[in-house]
């Protein structure tokens, strides 16, 4: 097994260079020379108020560098990647911190040995040359029911602590009133993690082995395991087990919650969850803490404090009162601090109506005509047709674009099919190509979805009750197709679904005047046109869509757009031949 690829440019010089990246690219911090201490910039706007201070290992970022500003952390210092900082570089920061007026200096320390040997160390080092300092030791980890006599880590709840002291701090607060406040709060936080992998530090191999398929729950920030292996589960569930664990009564580590409570929520993204992911268990925290009566305040979502690359989320929970949504409201320059609402969460219509006119679906059962069993079966074997041909299409799009053309084929089929089931398919033509149009508008979504819905949308208006002869049919294809183009940018030889539709609509325009061997024989060369067109993209480069952003090279099969039409084309024939 060989360590995990990362983008640095080396494992010894990477805690570094991640540093100077930060504090070049934000306007208020500095380095303090000599030492991985982050500092603020201002330090003159310091005097006579209490300076923060915290840190730890690098690994965490955006902590705790991030969270240096005016409102939260004077100053950060950082060991190596997982490694508590040296005494020597805390004393330093202490003491500019002490030099530059400040009244006092409150040290914020997780509860991890190294961290709390070498910050002591500097603190006594610090008193012993006349300066207040204080420690306060953040361990909000509710992972052990029983905890050793190391006592619990300090995780994400950490960050908490910063923005509440900033917060006391900028109002003047004094070094003994702030350590009292802050004491208080400590009790009131807890957090849980839980990882889909495990994490490596730079030139490393994984920090434990997770067979695919299994979670850790309960897990620290340093790649250490956790202190329960499961199964992966769906993110309700696994919110659902994070909160039961945090709250039970029979654990020495729960935090006491109950109902009528309210809290703020931290959900911090260890390192490699995807944005959608993180959004999803928001949203599971919100409704699993909302179920059992307690009132969400304010939500964090985000990484707030990391642990490398690891897949895998944290949730912080602090029990909250008027006097600390204040405090944690307070305005902050620190750069990694978000941009939250100060609006209470719990409680709040969010959902709105929308202004704009929903696709009306016609549902008239008086409107059925002669058409209207023939476009009812056509529909149906349509629909059969493209659910049967659903992982093919979505094989073919793997190859050149994000592999869900089956799928959002299969989402029109099944809306349609079940729009069938209840009701009647009118007289007019116009008014079902109208109805597909607002069905496949709605359901289907991306750009195929508003590709067909302009073709049945502009097909639609050439189709009435009185005007529904073979001759009105081909002028709407030829419309259709027209607006696809008009709108979508594409044509004939660009690799996509107009590669087999424009041949077959094409050969529809001789439905115009009777042809010799009757309107069937057309619709069979029509369908077969559709098939050479969807088997010719094979050998094209495609110049829209998604697989133009492809190299030619990897795009060797049809486009599935182009076999999805030609599937249809076929389908219609079919069922008119089966109907006659």
């Amino acid at each position: 097994m060989q360590p995990r690829k990362k983008l640095i440019n080396s494992s010894d010089s990477c805690v570094d260079e991640a540093l100077c990246g930060l504090v070049r690219g934000s306007g208020g911090l500095s380095l303090l020379k000599g030492h991985r201490v982050v500092i603020r910039s201002d330090l003159n706007s310091l005097k006579g108020k209490v300076a923060l201070l915290s840190g730890g290992g690098s690994g965490h970022e955006p902590a705790h560098g991030g969270y240096v500003g005016a409102g939260m952390l004077s100053a950060a210092v950082a060991g190596g990647v997982f490694a508590s900082p040296p005494p020597a570089s805390i004393l330093a920061a202490i003491l500019s911190l002490h030099n530059a007026g400040a009244s006092g200096v409150l040290l914020i320390v997780k509860n991890y040995t190294g961290d709390r040997l070498n910050f002591g160390l500097a603190a006594e080092q610090a008193r012993n040359r006349g300066v207040a300092a204080d420690m306060v030791i953040v361990a909000e980890d509710c992972a052990f029911e029983r905890p050793s006599k190391a006592g619990r880590r300090g995780l994400c709840g950490t960050i908490f602590i910063h923005k509440i002291a900033g917060a006391l701090a900028e109002e003047g607060c004094s070094l003994d009133q702030m350590v009292l406040k802050v004491t208080e709060v400590l009790k009131e936080i807890g957090t849980l993690g839980v990882s889909l992998s495990p994490c490596s530090v730079p030139g490393c191999l994984p920090s434990f082995d997770l067979p695919p398929g299994d979670m850790e729950l309960g897990l620290g920030i340093h790649g250490e395991p956790g202190i329960k292996r499961s199964k992966i589960a769906s993110a309700d569930e696994v919110v659902r087990t994070m909160i039961d664990h945090m709250t039970n009564r029979d654990s020495q580590s729960h935090l006491p919650l109950k109902s009528g409570d309210s809290v703020v929520v931290c959900v911090n993204n260890l390192g490699a969850l995807s944005s959608l992911e993180m959004a999803v268990v928001t949203q599971a925290a919100i409704n699993s803490l909302e179920s059992r009566g307690m009132v969400v305040a304010r939500v964090m979502c985000g990484s707030f404090m990391t642990s490398l690359e690891m897949a895998g989320v944290s949730i912080s929970l602090m029990k909250a009162n008027q006097e600390t949504l204040r405090l944690f409201d307070a305005q902050t320059s620190a750069p990694f601090w978000p941009n939250l609402s100060t609006t209470c969460v719990s409680g709040r219509g969010y959902v709105i109506e929308s202004e704009a006119t929903r696709p009306q679906l016609q549902d008239d059962k008086t409107s059925e005509g002669p058409l209207s069993p023939v476009m009812h079966n056509v529909l149906v074997r349509v629909c059969s047709t493209l659910l049967e041909k659903q992982e093919e299409l979505n094989s073919l799009d793997r190859a050149a674009g994000d592999g869900d053309c089956g799928n959002t084929h299969s989402q029109a089929a099944k809306a349609i099919r079940e729009w069938l089931q209840d009701h009647t398919v009118p007289a007019c033509p116009g008014n079902l190509l109208s109805v597909l149009a607002g069905l496949v508008q709605e359901k289907m979504g991306g750009s195929s979805g508003a590709l067909y819905s302009l073709f049945l949308t502009a097909a639609a208006g050439h189709l009435t009750a009185r005007r529904s002869s073979a001759a009105a049919w081909a002028d709407a294809m030829l419309a259709g197709t027209q607006a696809m183009k008009r709108y979508g940018g594409a044509d004939t030889g660009d690799r996509t679904m107009l590669d087999a539709l424009c041949p077959a609509v094409e050969e529809l325009k001789k439905l115009a005047t009777p042809p010799p061997g009757g309107y069937m024989a057309v619709l069979q060369t029509a369908a077969q046109k559709a098939a050479e067109g969807a088997e010719s993209t094979r050998g094209l480069t495609a110049k829209a869509g998604r697989a133009s952003y492809i190299a030619v090279e990897r795009v060797n099969l049809p486009d599935p757009g182009a076999v999805a039409v030609a599937a249809i084309f076929k389908a219609v024939l079919e069922s008119l031949e089966g109907q006659k």
